[in-house]
């Protein structure tokens, strides 16, 4: 996958609207494709935890473990037996899963390392979203961009329905489950007109979820 050539600030973006689903009392935190540490700085700034990371760019994440407290550098597949067991408040995926060969194994062995309290929090890309769906619908056209719900180096695709699903089918128990990054068109509200409006998860690009392992 080329992940090389990625548009300027992939690897150092912050995600602001994400930083609301950390829990208050959050003290040991792991960004899950951390980039260059950019987004897991701001939240060990904010919080003063304890915030690791894991990177599949060497070279971003060089970058990241010079601002958090441990990086790991590779597939996050290849790390996850090594991290403490019951050990993290949070564990953040920012448009990571949709990348993964096997996310659903991911997040099935994932959820041990997360502490008795502690949330597993995604921001995942929704292909219902309205620009997406009808280019297929009406189109029949699936075209593979440099970013975005149908970023090239995207290996699944979910819905608002299927993300609740692969976390319930892993054993969690889903908190809070909302769409992000809302669209300014009129067009859903349009689309949605004969069908009396029970289509509006295709106003939003990406859904985020948090939830709990339920022991």
């Amino acid at each position: 996958m080329d992940y090389e050539n990625k548009p300027a600030g992939y690897y150092d973006n912050i995600r602001d609207e994400m930083i609301k689903y950390l829990p208050d009392n959050a003290k040991k935190i792991i960004d899950v494709g951390c980039g260059n540490g950019a987004y897991a700085e701001v939240l060990k700034n904010q919080t003063d935890a304890e915030v690791w990371g894991i990177e599949y760019m060497d070279k971003e994440a060089k970058v990241a473990s010079a601002k958090l407290d441990k990086v790991f550098s590779g597939r996050c597949e290849d790390y996850i037996d090594d991290l403490p067991d019951n050990y993290f408040d949070a564990i953040y995926f920012n448009d990571v899963l949709e990348h993964l060969v096997d996310p659903y194994m991911v997040l099935d062995k994932i959820k041990y390392k997360l502490a008795p309290d502690g949330v597993l929090i995604s921001s995942i890309p929704n292909v219902r979203y309205h620009n997406t769906f009808i280019r297929v619908l009406i189109h029949k056209d699936w075209r593979y961009e440099d970013f975005g719900v149908m970023d090239r180096t995207h290996l699944r695709f979910f819905t608002k329905k299927s993300i609740k699903q692969a976390y319930e089918d892993a054993g969690y128990s889903v908190v809070l489950h909302e769409g992000i990054n809302r669209s300014r068109s009129i067009k859903p509200y349009l689309y949605n007109i004969p069908l009396l409006f029970t289509q509006m998860d295709i106003r939003y690009p990406q859904y985020a979820t948090v939830a709990k392992f339920n022991r």
